[in-house]
């Protein structure tokens, strides 16, 4: 393990007024994402989306730090034959990898789930670096409703992500570790809190038995907010000062630096609510890592049309120095107008 290596991509990754793009859909998700444009999926028009994102230069190379890729798009070459990787690279960017399998269904745990993908990871990470990723994305999915979450369903997944962690650094590999509560239920944002704060201290007991060097790690948590279902809408004051209270009880100090999901958030919500938590004082570097809250406004103004890239790039570059802003404290609802 190469620590002054993972220090220093950690600390890129987080770099100030910089975040991560998370471009990492499966199959799966970016099929539902093109069927909401009336687009179709294919391994073209995949690479052709991610592809004017990674040449919309100014985002790139002012707000975006890393990308989170999928297993087909770190593979890819864009149409003048040039490697995607390349492309990421070329903009000052760090490529990164999502290395997860998903998630099944817990036996005996009605509505929760556990994330697979441990099974010969050592090999893929392996692979994974020769192919130009410097750091690994791991998602456990945690759900709030009645009766859950479980103990078991909280260790069950800390404990996969310590694992991971640890084969990450094994390959000079900085793990993005991602505990996310949902908020699809109709929970208020007092048990949002309840469980986060449950869901991050089991998480770093499991990463100090697994020995994990903390300093080449980022978090990727979400915020606490209530859940979509239960009516409530909580201001960027709220939301910032409950979680950053939280976080200063439950994460290290040895951590370089927090990017926070969206988690379903509205693009401009995400943004404020970032923009008011970085407002607090903190130990960490505090940033973003959007999939959705960056790209939705691009993928519906590009629409799968070579002509609409202009347009599609705009947006996107937009979203990310609004988020950019953000990660400093300095954005302003009325630069929200493009």
């Amino acid at each position: 393990m190469d620590k002054d290596l993972l220090v220093k991509t950690a600390e890129g990754m987080t770099a100030r007024g910089k975040g991560i793009l998370a471009a990492d859909e499966s199959a799966g998700t970016i099929k539902r994402r093109f069927d909401a444009i009336n687009v179709e999926s294919t391994a073209d028009t995949r690479r052709d989306y991610r592809e004017f994102m990674f040449r919309s230069k100014e985002a790139m190379k002012k707000h975006i730090s890393g990308v989170i890729l999928y297993d087909e798009t770190i593979r890819q070459k864009a149409r003048d034959g040039t490697p995607l990787v390349k492309l990421i690279e070329q903009s000052g960017s760090i490529p990164g990898i999502k290395v997860d399998a998903g998630v099944k269904p817990m036996q005996r745990y009605p509505g929760e789930v556990y994330t697979e993908g441990l099974d010969g990871l050592g090999k893929r990470l392996e692979e994974y670096f020769a192919l130009g990723a410097r750091f690994a994305k791991w998602r456990a999915v945690i759900d709030i409703g009645s009766g859950f979450p479980t103990y078991a369903c909280i260790k069950t997944n800390a404990h996969a992500l310590a694992r991971y962690a640890a084969l990450c650094q094994e390959n000079n590999i900085v793990p993005i570790v991602e505990p996310e509560v949902l908020m699809d239920g109709d929970h208020t944002i007092e048990r949002c809190l309840e469980v986060t704060e449950a869901v991050l201290k089991a998480l770093y007991a499991e990463l100090y038995e697994a020995r994990v060097f903390l300093e080449g790690t980022v978090l990727k948590p979400n915020m606490i907010v209530p859940g979509k279902k239960s009516g409530k809408k909580a201001s960027p004051a709220e939301v910032a000062a409950l979680t950053v209270k939280l976080f200063k009880h439950c994460v290290p100090v040895a951590v370089p630096g927090i990017a926070f999901l969206s988690g379903g958030q509205a693009d401009v919500e995400a943004t404020a609510n970032l923009n008011a938590i970085n407002g607090h004082a903190m130990p960490w570097a505090v940033t973003f890592s959007y999939g959705r809250a960056l790209q939705a406004a691009p993928q519906k103004a590009w629409g799968g049309k070579a002509g609409n890239v202009p347009t599609a790039q705009a947006a996107f570059t937009h979203r990310a120095r609004m988020n950019g802003l953000a990660a400093k404290g300095a954005w302003k609802k009325e630069l929200e107008t493009m």
